[in-house]
């Protein structure tokens, strides 16, 4: 299994980036290969039946599906996630730790299982040529996301 973490601090308090992150169709304004997510199920009162679908841009037009569901939901602290099916078989955490009333820090750890053979396993393993970079830019524009709708819109409305 392979394993990168990353960290950013980020201008805006920590029940709003949780909120942000949370709502997982925003990714695709700031992960450059979601191209898009929905809910497929979700549980009242546990995070056992909260479902996702993803889809990622690959390169030549190949599209990467999987469903995850969340394994840990703890507002403004931290959320966890496995792979149930599909194309990536991945797992993580992003923590949430207030630094004062006005940065949060935001670490990530994601996890994944090496691709398997053939055209998807192929792209995948384009995709995932640099992860730890590829997680640092999707970071970076996170934060300038998160901090220019903050400051375009004064007090952050989450989409």
């Amino acid at each position: 299994m392979q394993r990168i973490e990353r960290s950013i601090r980020v201008s805006a308090p920590v029940d709003q980036v949780y909120e942000a992150w949370r709502d997982f169709q925003n990714f695709p304004h700031f992960m450059e290969h979601v191209k898009e997510v929905h809910t497929v199920e979700e549980g009242e009162g546990s995070v056992s039946h909260s479902v996702s679908h993803w889809k990622l841009k690959g390169p030549m037009g190949i599209d990467l599906d999987y469903n995850a569901r969340l394994t840990q939901d703890d507002p403004n602290r931290s959320i966890g996630w496995r792979s149930v099916d599909g194309d990536i078989q991945t797992s993580g955490n992003v923590t949430f730790t207030e630094m004062n009333d006005a940065e949060t820090l935001v670490n990530v750890v994601l996890q994944w299982l090496d691709p398997p053979a053939g055209p998807i396993g192929e792209a995948f393993a384009h995709m995932f040529s640099n992860p730890s970079q590829m997680l640092a830019d999707d970071l970076h524009r996170f934060k300038t996301w998160i901090e220019g709708r903050r400051s375009a819109e004064g007090e952050m409305r989450v989409a």
